[in-house]
């Protein structure tokens, strides 16, 4: 719904009566986000729609739909308590909804915005310049180590990070910007009040204290499959530009990118090994017009905006890992031991020593399937 069409600004915080009115919009059973969003041009609120007479409602839906809207939804009066009292949790807890004043205006302007979202954290963030990074569940060692990279510099320059608190490369770029203490904004496919994957609690807790944590599911919402793709068009709407770090060909994080192009957003890519299934994707990204980069300098290039220019500094002797005779053979492709002895000579036990302690000053990460791979120094 563009702009003109939406609401008029409610008070914030919501009232009881308000958010009522929004959450049995919301979840009458018929309803989606087109239905919702034509009852509200029509009737100017939710309460506007839960207040008509059925046989307005008619001439906007079908009949069940209409006798839908006329009563609470099932489960009604627990989910406006539950969210009363997850409100009640603290200052840091908001519910938005379309049409208040300070709605983000790159989201208000994608294709599909959001009526109503949770949000846990620094809700200011909403006005900060965004930057979407994204990718595999499944990383390499290298490709996490990128987006880690990535993210912390970004953040660095004042760019609110967003991705989608998943495993892999979305963890990473969260982590990454965190270490700069910078910005970084969570939007989740579940509930705000559940955590998905369970292993990132520590750090949803970081970011809930530090940055924001975002959602547009009901409280309570488990981690469904359908919901992660609505998820990513939100990550897409609210970022002025899409960085997929390592993704296969099929990959949630190409569905963010296609919303981001469909958007008018900037799409990029970093390019990886012709052998790794984790770059095919960014592959197919690039043969179809996203920008390749390399650096993060590159991105902010990509985003119209020049890095600060740094002292070239001083040349620095040749690192142990620059002149490591293993390292030279290892390339940046992955390979297997049998492979690496070929190019290098050694000896199997001593190759498997030698990589060994490569793996424990973190230049070589070990793969599935017998193979390693150098990995750049952060």
């Amino acid at each position: 719904m563009p702009a003109s069409a939406a609401p008029t600004p409610p008070a914030t915080p919501l009232d009881a009566d308000e958010l009522g009115a929004w959450l049995q919009l919301l979840h009458s059973p018929g309803v989606g986000r087109p239905t919702a969003r034509r009852l509200l041009a029509r009737f100017g609120s939710p309460q506007g729609v839960i207040a008509a007479p059925v046989d307005a409602l008619r001439e906007a839906v079908d009949e069940p739909t209409a006798a839908a809207l006329t009563r609470p939804p099932d489960g009604h009066a627990r989910r406006l308590a539950d969210t009363l009292a997850w409100l009640d949790g603290g200052p840091d807890r908001r519910v938005m909804v379309l049409g208040d004043a300070d709605y983000p205006e790159p989201l208000l302007n994608s294709a599909d915005p959001p009526l109503l979202l949770y949000l846990h954290g620094r809700s200011t963030l909403l006005q900060r310049p965004m930057l979407a990074i994204v990718g595999s569940r499944r990383p390499s060692a290298q490709g996490r180590d990128n987006a880690r990279r990535f993210a912390q510099a970004l953040a660095a320059q004042g760019w609110a990070i967003t991705s989608g608190l998943a495993a892999g490369i979305d963890g990473a770029a969260h982590e990454g910007a965190l270490a700069a203490l910078g910005d970084t904004v969570a939007v989740v496919g579940t509930g705000i009040d559940r955590v998905y994957p369970a292993g990132h609690q520590a750090l949803a807790r970081r970011i809930a204290a530090a940055g924001l944590i975002v959602s547009e599911l009901s409280l309570g919402t488990p981690p469904l499959a359908a919901n992660f793709p609505q998820r990513n068009r939100i990550i897409a709407g609210l970022s002025r530009g899409t960085l997929v770090v390592e993704a296969a060909l099929r990959s949630g994080s190409l569905i963010t990118a296609r919303l981001a192009a469909e958007a008018g957003r900037e799409v990029m890519a970093i390019p990886g090994s012709i052998l790794s299934p984790q770059s095919a994707g960014c592959h197919a990204l690039i043969r179809q017009g996203a920008a390749l980069v390399e650096s993060p300098e590159q991105v902010l290039e990509e985003l119209g905006i020049t890095a600060p220019a740094t002292a070239p500094a001083a040349a620095a002797p040749p690192s142990a890992a620059a002149e490591d005779a293993v390292l030279q053979a290892l390339g940046h492709d992955p390979l297997t031991l049998d492979a690496l002895i070929d190019r290098c000579g050694w000896t199997a036990p001593a190759l498997s020593a030698h990589l060994l302690t490569l793996e424990l000053d973190g230049l070589v990460a070990r793969l599935p399937g017998g193979l390693y791979q150098r990995r750049q120094a952060s």
